[in-house]
């Protein structure tokens, strides 16, 4: 009788287990996951001023809420885009304290989509070779380290109209129309730009 008891004791057990196994399962399945097929055209994100939000976790009305007032701690799954190449997408609380959670994305694009070129946190420098933290943890803690003008990150030698020019000739989006007069020019404008800052950047090194 004691055997049996015992024996039904353990199968209870068992049982109660196996949803709880389940459920950390289902958490650990729902972390969030980012690759190259988690990129899209920039225009097709939510506009919010002069940038473009998404959410890769579907909480696109919080993370547009936060974005649209200019200050809170965004929610995980959150994507911040200013121009095509250049990504902040957030992750799960305690993912990585030092950046806030943020992970930072450099990526190729063109008409077939995106890959993945650099990735990660303190480490990874943008299209003008400049650290991505290092601009970024400027900003004042109730910013969420996101850059606008008076966020207290160090200015950029780059204008709206050259990061419009970016946003709208984004190669991955489909029908866009053709490059103006003004956007050529703002590109034209920021390759030169580029070429400076590559350039010091050249003539900084050992």
């Amino acid at each position: 009788m004691m055997k049996i008891r015992s024996l039904a004791r353990s199968m209870s057990a068992g049982l109660l287990a196996t949803p709880l196994l389940l459920v950390a399962a289902h958490a650990d399945a729902e972390k969030l996951k980012v690759d190259d097929n988690s990129f899209k055209c920039i225009t097709e994100m939510t506009p919010v001023r002069h940038f473009y939000v998404d959410n890769l976790l579907g909480n696109l009305a919080g993370t547009t809420a936060v974005a649209s007032v200019g200050r809170g701690e965004y929610p995980e799954g959150s994507v911040v885009q200013l121009v095509p190449n250049e990504v902040m997408i957030k992750h799960e609380k305690g993912f990585n304290p030092a950046t806030r959670d943020w992970e930072f994305f450099y990526i190729d694009v063109d008409a077939h989509g995106s890959k993945i070129f650099r990735r990660g946190f303190a480490e990874v420098n943008n299209r003008f070779d400049q650290n991505c933290f290092a601009c970024h943890v400027q900003a004042r803690a109730e910013f969420d380290l996101i850059c606008e003008e008076d966020h207290g990150c160090a200015p950029i030698p780059v204008t709206r109209a050259m990061f419009g020019a970016l946003q709208r000739s984004d190669p991955r989006c489909k029908n866009r129309p053709p490059v103006s007069a003004e956007d050529a020019q703002a590109l034209k404008d920021l390759g030169e730009i580029v070429k400076a800052l590559k350039a010091g950047g050249e003539a900084r090194k050992p």
